[in-house]
């Protein structure tokens, strides 16, 4: 065997190696997850939670920026264990709330029925936030709410259509006019 068939080879075996990784993963993964924490089923109950938060109106919603996958995203890759069964514990959390308000789940709830709960939960996580020790984690809708309002702002939807979107901003003016009804800036 020369230089140029032992190099083949090697390739062959490497790239069957990689090819039959790939499909043992995508055959054995459960069609239902979305990453290691969430289901799709979760994705749209956060979907609907994110779009009662900033529902469409003249501009999109959440549920336009996919603010349940952003969610799902973040919960699982910059959050803290703790604070992970906090934010998964609170879906549960919410919709029993949800059951014992109003007799029906979140999702089977109306849209004023979602909004009047919503409020009184971010009524519950700011008197937390006020009584929490330092080392406690956030309450579960404040998590909810922030990563809402992060996600969309920062998605192509929230940047482009909810807010002024410049792509090639140019120089900084500190001094802008600015005229009432105006859009924030995106940039």
């Amino acid at each position: 065997m020369n230089r140029r068939e032992a190099v083949a080879a090697i390739g062959w075996i490497l790239g069957g190696t990689m090819i039959g990784a790939e499909m043992l993963v995508s055959c054995t993964s459960s069609a239902g997850k979305v990453n290691q924490l969430f289901d799709l089923d979760q994705v749209a109950f956060l979907d609907e939670v994110g779009e009662t938060i900033l529902p469409t109106t003249a501009t999109p919603g959440a549920k336009a920026a996919k603010i349940g996958h952003f969610m799902a995203t973040m919960v699982q890759d910059c959050y803290k264990a703790e604070d992970q069964q906090v934010f998964l514990k609170g879906i549960s959390q919410l919709d029993d709330a949800c059951q014992e308000k109003f007799g029906k789940k979140f999702l089977k709830a109306s849209a004023q029925e979602r909004t009047q709960l919503l409020t009184q939960l971010d009524a519950a996580q700011k008197n937390h936030q006020q009584t929490k020790k330092e080392d406690e984690p956030n309450h579960y809708f404040r998590m909810m709410k922030e990563l809402t309002m992060l996600g969309f702002f920062t998605s192509e939807v929230g940047a482009t259509q909810a807010l002024r979107y410049a792509p090639v901003p140019g120089k900084y003016e500190g001094c802008v006019p600015y005229k009432k009804g105006d859009k924030a800036w995106a940039t």
